[in-house]
């Protein structure tokens, strides 16, 4: 929905306003010996001008700030202070009355500073003790017994798990709703409302790759939240000591005690120097892949040519490359190879053999 029409109306009558109250005054002048239309049409038509022309950006940016402001505010937080201002606001209106009586200036400037003063104070206390205000609002219709049965011990539940702080970049991955389902992760899938504003950013890309991973990314969101096996839930808790998304996370982490999953590089190695702990989905899937030793026999559907003269390449079902010696003429052909050695990379496990 475009504002911009509706914010030119609504600039264009406030100023026309201010610019026919500024005439009427000038009309009470007495050194301004004229017609009242002569002033009042000018400055009212100047300040309707004004108004149109410059109230979208006038009104645009506080809109804006205001807009991104509260989208991170609670929402137990805005009913509170809404509830406090309205309280503040009707205490303030009550003791306006006597307050106007008082001589000049003082009767004008008061009730001004109230309206203020106790709209500013409701606020801030319904927001800083709104726990309590709320546990008072829903105890407030049930009835005590005169005689209370004596408490019942509870056992102490256990612990839902850590918090796991999931980055975009292991959101668009995918593997981490696969990884979900199985009910390996025994924590609190956890994303940031910065990071699914940064998702959502990506997804509204003018270049369609990134459209189609911010929304791939969207629909993983979406997944886990139908998954049973895993517990997701968003925050909107947004450190104000960093800027970039990757520095927010490894701030939020440390401020919570939690984990971050990611699959960035960088990322892992900045949160490590910083204490922070991570789960590395590629580490995970290096660590789990088959382990063969040298004399075991496997059987592979050899796909390509290799590097070197007469090598025949080929992969597993976990995607490790398998080297086979002697085996470009086996091209496009399942044959059993035998393993001859095993070696790992910074890029994942490589596997050396032969045909058998």
């Amino acid at each position: 929905m475009r504002f911009g029409p509706l914010l030119r109306i609504l600039g264009t009558a406030l100023y026309g306003f201010i610019g026919w109250e500024l005439g009427v005054v000038l009309t009470r002048t007495p050194e301004l010996a004229m017609d009242p239309w002569k002033l009042i049409v000018p400055f009212t038509l100047f300040g309707a001008a004004f108004g149109f022309l410059l109230a979208p950006w006038l009104v645009r940016a506080p809109a804006k700030a205001a807009h991104n402001a509260l989208r991170q505010v609670p929402i137990t937080d805005l009913v509170a202070g809404t509830i406090g201002v309205t309280a503040g606001l009707f205490m303030a209106a009550l003791l306006s009355v006597p307050v106007s009586r008082l001589p000049a200036p003082f009767g004008n400037i008061v009730p001004l500073v109230l309206v203020f003063m106790f709209g500013y104070l409701g606020a801030a206390i319904f927001v800083l003790r709104q726990r309590d205000f709320f546990s008072l609002l829903r105890s407030g219709g049930e009835e005590k017994p005169e005689f209370a049965p004596p408490p019942v011990a509870v056992a102490p539940t256990a612990p839902a798990g850590p918090s796991l702080l999931l980055d975009t970049s292991v959101i668009i991955d995918g593997r981490i709703a696969d990884i979900a389902k199985t009910g390996f992760l025994l924590g609190t899938l956890t994303v940031p409302r910065f990071v699914l504003n940064e998702l959502q950013y990506i997804a509204d890309s003018a270049d369609s790759l990134r459209r189609n991973r911010g929304r791939r990314g969207l629909e993983v969101l979406d997944r886990l939240q139908n998954t049973p096996e895993a517990t997701i839930v968003f925050v909107d808790q947004d450190p104000t000591d960093a800027t970039q998304v990757d520095d927010k996370l490894i701030s939020l982490a440390r401020q919570t005690d939690a984990l971050i999953i990611t699959n960035d590089y960088n990322l892992n190695r900045v949160a490590r120097l910083q204490g922070v702990r991570i789960l590395n989905i590629n580490e995970l899937a290096n660590a789990i892949k088959s382990v063969y030793l040298p004399g075991e026999e496997i059987p592979l559907k050899i796909i390509q040519e290799g590097k070197e003269t007469g090598q025949g390449v080929g992969y597993l079902e976990d995607g490790t490359m398998v080297v086979v010696e002697n085996g470009r003429r086996y091209i496009n052909q399942e044959v059993l190879v035998q393993v001859t050695k095993v070696l790992q990379t910074n890029a994942g496990r490589l596997i050396f053999a032969t045909p058998e």
